[in-house]
């Protein structure tokens, strides 16, 4: 924290911040989880007003930048996450700018998934193809407490957010970081793989442009075109996994809904997966697709 306000400035301050919605779609709640993510307040202290009788309020941020900050989420359509710098994913924090994509809380599906279906015990090698901020990575590293992680990304932007978020998570150990397209940085990893986990890019080309402001002007568009059916990348990963993967290895990603049938054929066709399972999220819709190497 860096700054301080009373409580009645900063009410006013609010008060300002609701009227500023007027004619957007921003929910007012989000004004409250911002100044949680910007002060010292709880959101006990913002739903009872209590916060309005302190004296002092440590800001992280001084107002000014503050103001510009939110003026960015209503003006702009920046999302709150890249305003803050973190997000929440599953039980820890992670660090977050428009280098990489915002993870979502289907994506925590991958790890359930991985908690359900494999050996906890694993020594060996996995690997994120694709990390981004490093969640998968660490979410993997968490739960898979005996394996060594591998994730690559092609951004030396998003490898510097994961280093730092690997570095919190106190996994610098146990996660290697590398710089390239897909498997091509783990080469001496052919045949050796436990387990393939990846968030890879699956929107389809003509539908980014129907995407919320918030994603297609600010997400990286490298994280989310998958080219004319958004199959380009999984595509890609069920024809090279094979050559990584050992016996009994786990093939694992997300998809957008509505892909599934598509991405069992595929792996079908392949003629190297068995087990091959397509999985739905919390919400009823195909998520994920899970096979092994035979």
């Amino acid at each position: 924290m860096s700054a301080t306000i009373s409580g009645p400035e900063l009410s006013q301050w609010r008060e300002r911040a609701i009227e500023s919605l007027a004619g957007t779609d921003i929910p007012p709640i989000e004004i409250d989880r911002f100044l949680r993510g910007v002060s010292d307040l709880d959101s006990l202290s913002l739903r009872l007003g209590s916060f309005r009788e302190r004296e002092s309020i440590a800001l992280r941020y001084p107002l000014a930048e503050i103001d510009r900050r939110w003026r960015a989420r209503v003006e702009q359509r920046c999302p709150l996450q890249y305003l803050l710098e973190s997000v929440e994913w599953r039980d820890f924090s992670l660090k977050v700018s428009p280098s990489v994509l915002i993870p979502r809380p289907e994506t925590e599906g991958l790890i359930d998934l991985l908690l359900e279906r494999v050996n906890l015990q694993d020594t060996g090698d996995w690997v994120d193809l694709g990390t981004g901020s490093g969640a998968i990575a660490i979410g993997m590293a968490k739960v898979l407490t005996k394996a060594t992680i591998h994730a690559i990304d092609t951004s030396e932007e998003a490898l510097a957010i994961a280093r730092e978020n690997v570095v919190t998570a106190g996994l610098r150990a146990r996660i290697y970081l590398y710089r390239g397209s897909w498997w091509t940085p783990v080469e001496f990893l052919r045949g050796k793989v436990s387990g393939m986990v990846s968030n890879p890019p699956y929107i389809p080309t003509g539908e980014l442009a129907g995407l919320q402001p918030e994603v297609i002007a600010h997400e990286p568009r490298l994280a989310l075109d998958g080219g004319e059916d958004g199959l380009n990348a999984i595509r890609y990963l069920i024809d090279t996994a094979p050559d990584y993967l050992r016996s009994g290895g786990i093939w694992l990603i997300e998809m957008m809904a509505g892909q599934g049938e598509s991405v069992a054929r595929l792996l079908e066709q392949r003629g190297e997966y068995e087990r091959i399972e397509i999985i739905a999220d919390l919400a009823g819709f195909d998520r994920y697709a899970l096979a092994y190497r035979v």
